[in-house]
């Protein structure tokens, strides 16, 4: 039986782009309201839901588990823009569930 969950979150960026893989001490922790159960897979989808920063954000996650995930913004480059990894604060949406 499928579990669906979904939420929003306001995410800023106050540190330098993070570009060491493992290294989530700056990631924030986002707990699920229910936890799902033991021994599933949860897919989380996360979708910037505002445009508050003129640079692009990507949006990384990090240890989804039945109990939550952890997310950070990474300003991204592109287009001959160097970002610095900094954001001003946007509305993240998000949506976990069951495979």
């Amino acid at each position: 039986m499928s579990m669906i969950q979904s939420g929003k979150l306001s995410l800023d960026s106050s540190q330098s782009t993070e570009t060491t893989g493992g290294k989530t001490d700056t990631f924030k922790r986002v707990n699920f309201p229910t936890p799902f159960p033991a021994g599933s897979d949860v897919i989380v989808q996360v979708t910037v839901q505002t445009f508050n920063g003129p640079e692009t954000p990507g949006v990384r996650l990090h240890e989804v588990s039945g109990t939550g995930f952890k997310i950070r913004l990474n300003e991204i480059y592109g287009g001959g823009i160097s970002a610095d990894g900094k954001h001003a604060t946007e509305t993240i949406g998000w949506t976990a569930y069951t495979i």
